[in-house]
């Protein structure tokens, strides 16, 4: 219930940068999840984390030694996540990953799964996140995304050589899964 009033609160207060007015249900969560290779998984971020729904699940799954960074810019969500994972390092501005990943000194980001409402953004916001995450991810990477429309879908196919879609009914409101592959499309062609 805590979560649900917090998620409310943000939504009301600032609807263009929190995308609903509940948390994210555990059945997406799976969902979203599920594609990802935890035992070679060693650098995950995670964009928008919210009140932290997929923090809980993805601290569980990922390896022990696995480095893990939360990338939130609502001061409140902040506030929650630092109290609810005190050992997570947490950072503002989803804009700014390779800035992070050089301070981290670490090479390359595995896996990248957000929350980020990409829909409520004005597009150069969008791009300029959308080019981080290309930025950082390893070549084999997975990024993984939820929205409630298919309006990032051509963007998203614009960018990677490999976008999976997946819905589920089971959120609030139905989700879209998008499931990516940092790969370029010319290496794709060439290498097939």
């Amino acid at each position: 219930m805590a979560d649900f009033l917090a998620f409310l609160r943000r939504f009301i207060a600032e609807p263009g940068q929190v995308g609903s007015v509940i948390p994210s249900s555990r059945f997406l969560c799976q969902n979203m999840l599920s594609s990802i290779n935890w035992a070679k998984t060693d650098v995950i971020f995670e964009l928008g984390p919210g009140t932290g729904v997929f923090t809980q699940a993805i601290s569980k799954y990922k390896k022990p030694d696995a480095y893990y960074l939360l990338v939130e810019r609502d001061p409140q969500f902040r506030s929650m996540l630092h109290s609810r994972f005190p050992d997570l390092t947490i950072r503002e501005e989803a804009t700014q990953l390779r800035t992070y990943l050089d301070e981290l000194r670490l090479d390359k980001v595995d896996v990248i799964v957000s929350g980020l409402p990409f829909a409520n953004f004005p597009a150069q916001q969008r791009a300029a996140i959308l080019d981080q995450v290309q930025s950082v991810l390893a070549p084999d990477g997975i990024f993984v995304t939820f929205q409630y429309s298919l309006q990032l879908k051509a963007e998203l196919q614009a960018r990677f050589s490999w976008v999976e879609t997946d819905f589920t009914l089971f959120n609030i409101p139905p989700a879209f899964i998008y499931t990516c592959r940092n790969q370029k499309r010319e290496d794709n062609l060439h290498g097939a």
